[in-house]
């Protein structure tokens, strides 16, 4: 296990949290000057996308979580993002909560399963870190902060061997690999199957200094080539066109990472079973933990870095459903 794997997990997934929320609340908009009291306006989005960056990326809170440590459990992961997704004047209920966490999670692993070359989970980051700059264009704070966090992840990651980088891929696919709830956007691009589990591709670029499969060399103990011999790989393989910038600015090639909502498609999750099997799914043993100390100690540390902001004036805070309508409801869980 990579202690080292915390940071890209957090802000990948929470890459993934601001993506859905804002396609959510873009969904949800009323025009200001028709908008009721309860009703949410374009203004009211970028205020709720500002707070949960500006929390997401405290320098306090940033501090903290580039600390070498060890993944922790689901739960109190989920702690964090539950905390991270009300510092602002939103409010969402229990069911969107689980939703937006099911749908972040199973993006994230996807993206993960198809990172060509472990070191390309970086890249992934680095879209995420990218497409958040996006949403807050007119905040030269905000933007500073996110720049300051992609410095640290250069200066942290930049000289990891491909090693590292797979042993913390492999910690990644790890922490998801009881994960298999089923996402209508993947579904309908048939990159996964109805039991939640992701199709891997067979054709497609290949990770980047690598050669097209189809040739075996053999070579003898002075290192000289004595034979070659074709075979048939059954893909449809190209070659990297150019290696994706780890600079704070350039063309990452890998689109893994990107948002996925930009385009009008919905947002709907599948559950692979009613939601009490995914509760007994996620549920944490009743057995003693012997990183229970730990954890709280770790969610101490990382919640108690958050600035929450709450509403001014009497009002509690917007409530927002993600799923508005039972249509929508209906279409999003999928039950057996």
């Amino acid at each position: 296990m990579s202690v080292r794997t915390l940071p890209l997990l957090f802000l990948n997934l929470g890459g993934e949290m601001l993506y859905i929320l804002d396609q959510r609340l873009r969904a949800q908009n009323i025009p200001g000057d028709k908008a009721r009291k309860d009703e949410w306006t374009e203004v009211d989005r970028k205020r709720v996308l500002n707070d949960i960056i500006s929390t997401m990326f405290n320098r306090k809170f940033m501090e903290e979580l580039f600390k070498p440590q060890e993944l922790y459990s689901k739960k109190a992961l989920r702690t964090v993002y539950d905390r991270l997704a009300h510092a602002s004047i939103m409010r969402l209920n229990q069911a969107s909560m689980d939703k937006l966490y099911d749908l972040m999670t199973m993006a994230f692993k996807y993206q993960v399963l198809l990172c060509p070359r472990p070191k390309d989970v970086l890249l992934v980051t680095f879209n995420h870190l990218d497409a958040i700059k996006g949403f807050i264009q007119d905040s030269p704070t905000l933007l500073h902060q996110v720049d300051e966090t992609f410095q640290q992840l250069t200066e942290i990651y930049g000289g990891f061997s491909a090693g590292e980088f797979q042993l913390i891929r492999q910690t990644l696919l790890i922490f998801f690999q009881d994960l298999h709830i089923r996402v209508s956007i993947f579904l309908k691009d048939k990159v996964q199957n109805s039991n939640g589990r992701f199709v891997l591709p067979v054709s497609g670029p290949l990770p980047w200094g690598t050669k097209v499969p189809g040739l075996i060399r053999t070579f003898n103990n002075k290192g000289e080539e004595v034979r070659k011999v074709e075979f048939k790989h059954g893909g449809s393989y190209v070659a990297a066109p150019k290696e994706g910038s780890f600079e704070l600015y350039g063309d990452r090639v890998l689109k893994l990472g990107t948002n996925m909502y930009s385009v009008n498609r919905p947002v709907e999750t599948h559950m692979s079973g009613a939601s009490e099997n995914l509760a007994a799914q996620t549920q944490e043993s009743i057995a003693p933990n012997p990183l229970a100390k730990e954890e709280l100690n770790l969610l101490a540390r990382l919640i108690g870095g958050m600035e929450i902001k709450k509403p001014s004036g009497p009002e509690p805070g917007f409530r927002l459903n993600l799923f508005t309508t039972d249509e929508e409801e209906e279409a999003m869980i999928c039950l057996p």
